[in-house]
């Protein structure tokens, strides 16, 4: 096992015509979903029979009679519309946003590439849109509007089942918690309603109210568990609803690679059957929900969590041994659980792959070895800020590089001392804003994004807007979509809906994201002159 998992994202939209601030977003979002259309493929619809919105990883279901409206996405509305995109990904209204799921991928890089492949799509959308009927949609990947609304960046993995919820509820939310740290893409505002004066870490911490829950959208917990596979019955989905919409690719590559080596930390401990707690000395936070909220607010890096058990932190290898140590036996740091977390997946990873003549893991492939080194230059990074004063951390370059809140930071800590303004200052606000516009001429971020470590050029986001991966089941979704649309009916994560020259109806399996991809259907795919020869081909 590695950082090689099916993964994916999906990404919500905040819509706004700029010619008419109060123009109805739902109906704005109607208007991009179409703008994304194409004549040839628009009667293709998404099939939601595979959807179990209500189906909950603790072992239960929700009665859909006490579900609220919004958590039944299985139940479409009749104006809800879906556009397949080339790629393989979705494209689709969700209540009042427009919203992109990309395509399965295996590699955390490959899902980053996907992921801003997105913001390409949307925007030839807006703009399409825009230009039918004469309004001026702008889109912004962001999180929060600053005046109590919040929508989300979803993140899924592919888990074993044989992992308990509670090993997996355990290792995740010390996780999510702490992870803002060096993923976060900074927000002008404290609370939900930006009530307080300031500069925090995340966009969405200060949205999550509860530990553990299904609901998305209300309430919103810090392990979601909501649990529709759309894969086969030995794996269960874990969907993340606690992060941000990254626009600088090496926290985005963080969030997913890092989330993704916990799960395998989870999966390799049941195989060897030790404890997760006491791999992480049994620390366990007292108030995830406090603790969430306070790592966001503090920029020290140095606020201390407490804690109902645990040892004191321990240095791992590659980051500076009591950098940002609190000295308080019932707390911890989130930089500290972090190294936890990190440490662990090293010692597990040296037992079962063993180690070079350096102590290092013999790590499986290069994405993992990749993310595990960035993993490690995030949390000296972090050493660093936590040891700086603003002035320093204002000179703080390659950091910013590679942090987003850091490089928003440092931008608005500058123009906030050449104005001598506080945070409250409504240009500061508007720089948050424009800081994650779709619109290059508009988007701050683009502006400095030379500033950036980047892992995608513009001709790789291009490719990935119009092509899928080739090693997942995306592949065949896209590409039969474009070999025979006029005879794909119906699509889904998990199934592809044809009609044949009878008219009769054929489902497609693709359960397995990594099955029916391009070596396994190309041949067959490219050979047959119709939908009738491809499902003979496939058997």
């Amino acid at each position: 096992m590695s950082v090689l998992r099916p993964m994916g994202t999906e990404t919500e939209y905040a819509v706004v015509d700029k010619a008419d601030p109060r123009a109805n977003p739902v109906r704005l979002s109607f208007d991009v979903i179409a703008g994304a259309s194409d004549p040839v493929t628009d009667h293709i619809r998404w099939d939601y029979r595979g959807e179990d919105p209500v189906n909950d990883a603790r072992g239960y279901r929700l009665e859909r009679a006490s579900a609220r409206p919004e958590m039944l996405t299985d139940s479409p509305q009749l104006q809800l519309t879906n556009a397949v995109a080339p790629n393989g990904g979705r494209i689709y209204v969700d209540h009042a946003h427009p919203e992109y799921s990309a395509p399965e991928t295996l590699d955390p890089f490959e899902a980053v590439r996907y992921d801003h492949a997105g913001d390409l799509l949307m925007l030839a959308a807006a703009r399409r849109a825009s230009s039918a009927d004469g309004r001026r949609i702008e889109l912004y990947r962001n999180n929060v509007d600053g005046k109590g609304a919040s929508w989300g960046s979803h993140e899924s993995y592919q888990i074993s089942r044989s992992v308990p919820f509670d090993d997996l509820e355990y290792l995740m939310m010390l996780h999510f918690v702490t992870r803002q740290i060096y993923c976060g893409s900074g927000r002008v505002g404290l609370g939900e309603h930006s009530e307080g004066e300031g500069f925090q870490l995340s966009q969405r911490a200060d949205y999550m109210h509860a530990k553990v829950g299904l609901q998305t959208t209300f309430d919103r917990p810090i392990v979601n568990t909501r649990d529709e596979s759309h894969s086969t019955d030995d794996y269960r989905r874990l969907h993340v609803i606690v992060g941000d919409a990254n626009c600088m690719d090496v926290p985005d590559a963080l969030k997913l690679g890092t989330t993704s080596m916990v799960a395998w930390l989870a999966e390799e401990a049941v195989r060897r059957g030790e404890s997760v707690r006491d791999l992480l000395g049994g620390i366990e936070l007292a108030d995830p929900v406090a603790a969430i909220h306070t790592v966001s607010h503090d920029l020290s890096l140095k606020a201390v969590l407490p804690v109902d058990s645990g040892e004191a932190t321990e240095a791992v290898s590659g980051v500076p041994a009591g950098a940002a140590e609190s000295g308080d036996p019932t707390g911890v740091t989130a930089w500290q659980i972090q190294v936890r977390l990190r440490s662990a997946v090293y010692r597990m990873a040296a037992a079962v792959h063993g180690t070079d003549i350096m102590g290092e893991p013999l790590w499986p492939d290069e994405p993992t070895k990749r993310i595990m080194a960035m993993w490690g230059t995030a949390l000296e990074d972090l050493a660093r800020l936590a040891h700086a004063d603003d002035d320093e951390r204002l000179a703080m370059a390659s950091a910013a590089g590679r942090i987003e809140w850091l490089l928003k930071w440092q931008l608005m800590e500058k123009l906030r001392r050449r104005r001598g303004t506080g945070w409250s200052d409504p240009r500061l606000r508007a720089m948050d804003i424009a800081w994650a516009s779709l619109e290059p001429k508009q988007s701050i971020f683009r502006a400095v994004r030379a500033n950036a470590v980047t892992l995608d050029d513009d001709r790789q986001l291009a490719a990935a807007s119009t092509e899928p991966p080739e090693d997942t089941r995306a592949w065949l979704r896209s590409a039969i979509v474009k070999h025979f649309p006029a005879d794909v009916v119906a699509v889904s994560w998990r199934s592809i809906t044809v009609r044949g020259s009878d008219g009769a109806l054929h489902d497609i399996d693709i359960a397995d994201p990594r099955g029916h991809d391009a070596k396994a259907c190309r041949a067959a795919l490219d050979s047959a002159a119709d939908v009738d020869q491809f499902l003979a081909a496939l058997g």
